[in-house]
């Protein structure tokens, strides 16, 4: 994944020393040859000594502070021997040695500063690592009678959460599942999808109509964002082979079936959740081998020189084989590929496979028909 890329932290000086450890060891070592060779074949008096000043700040830039400090030592010796070669220690000379001494002072503390904060940034991300397994919890592999698999690709190197959200339930009113993405980005962007995921997981088990999930979570979003926040979403419900969706602005699901690909647009246009949407409820009967694929619309925004990402007509090659998950990291593999490694917007995506009812499973009627059919 696209957020699986880490900058690599300073190491303490303690086990194996990092590349970028090894990288300002090796530039400074490099340096300190070449000033010292040129000064051998220049002979007596000593005349570039003074260059090596540079080489502690060369290891400050990546190595840690141990590192920078031993190259500092050695650096003051061979400055000192070189000045000590002389006939008599001119006063240059001397002050040379003490400028490198010097150098290697500051440079060693730049360094334990920067290490200090490469730590910090190191547990900063594993604390966004953990949070987004607190807020986006794995998926599968078995919902119900589903199999489903999602996954999360950040637009971000350096972080793996954002606002966009899903979930997958197995209910007493089926199999539910939300996709959504949350208006905006950064921490507010993150507290509102954590907000909206957290309402769904406890009204999914508590209506029984998708569209009083629908008003529940609308009611949410409008208690906790401002007048031009908002919350693309779409539900979906799997009972007994039927299909229920209801769509809040977001990008419509595609169903993957025998080859074709079918996208599920709602039967009427509906605001996302926080401006009071009015749904309407697409149904499809299922059948064994179906697949279905929820997405952000990160991914219907991907395009490389201007052209988008052609999901619709590469869905069936890349989403139809092996399991659900094989599918979304053919998926991503192809997508990172079209976009050369540059996404404009985080993506989220769930694809879920009906593979028939269980065995001895009585026909259950959708949510949607419970309370007509108890009345």
């Amino acid at each position: 994944m696209l957020s699986d890329v880490r900058t690599q932290p300073f190491q303490s000086g303690r086990g194996p020393l990092s590349p970028g450890s090894r990288a300002g060891l090796g530039a400074a070592l490099a340096l300190l040859a070449l000033v010292s060779a040129v000064e051998l074949a220049d002979g007596r008096p000593a005349h570039y000594v003074a260059l090596m000043v540079a080489a502690p700040f060369l290891a400050a830039a990546l190595a840690s502070w141990r590192l920078v400090l031993g190259v500092g030592v050695l650096a003051t010796v061979i400055g000192a021997g070189f000045a000590l070669a002389e006939r008599t220690m001119s006063l240059v000379s001397a002050v040379n040695v003490a400028g490198i001494a010097l150098a290697t002072a500051i440079a060693a503390a730049v360094a334990s500063v920067r290490q200090r904060q490469a730590e910090q940034i190191a547990e900063l991300s594993k604390l966004a690592a953990v949070a987004q397994q607190a807020v986006l919890r794995p998926l599968g592999p078995q919902v119900g009678t589903l199999a489903v698999a999602g996954r999360y690709i950040s637009s971000t190197a350096t972080a793996e959460i954002g606002g966009d959200l899903y979930e997958a339930m197995d209910t007493p009113y089926g199999v539910r599942m939300i996709i959504g993405d949350v208006r905006g980005k950064g921490l507010d962007a993150v507290r509102l999808a954590s907000i909206v995921l957290g309402s769904y997981r406890h009204v999914a088990y508590e209506r029984a109509d998708l569209r009083a999930v629908v008003t529940d979570l609308d009611r949410a979003v409008a208690r906790n964002v401002g007048d031009e926040d908002f919350v693309t979403a779409a539900l979906v419900e799997e009972r007994g082979g039927t299909l229920t969706i209801v769509n809040c602005g977001h990008p419509p699901p595609l169903l993957l079936r025998r080859g074709a690909v079918i996208p599920l647009e709602p039967p009427a246009p509906a605001p996302p959740l926080g401006f009071m949407p009015v749904v309407r409820l697409r149904v499809e009967r299922l059948e064994p081998g179906d697949r279905l694929l929820l997405f952000t619309d990160g991914l219907g925004e991907a395009r490389r020189d201007g052209e988008f990402f052609p999901t619709a007509d590469r869905a069936w090659r890349l989403l139809g084989h092996g399991t659900v998950a094989d599918g979304l990291a053919s998926l991503e593999t192809a997508l990172v590929e079209w976009v050369h490694g540059r996404l404009d917007d985080d993506i989220a995506l769930v694809l879920m496979e009906y593979t028939g009812p269980r065995s001895g499973a009585t026909a259950a009627v959708p949510s949607w028909e419970v309370g007509a059919t108890e009345s």
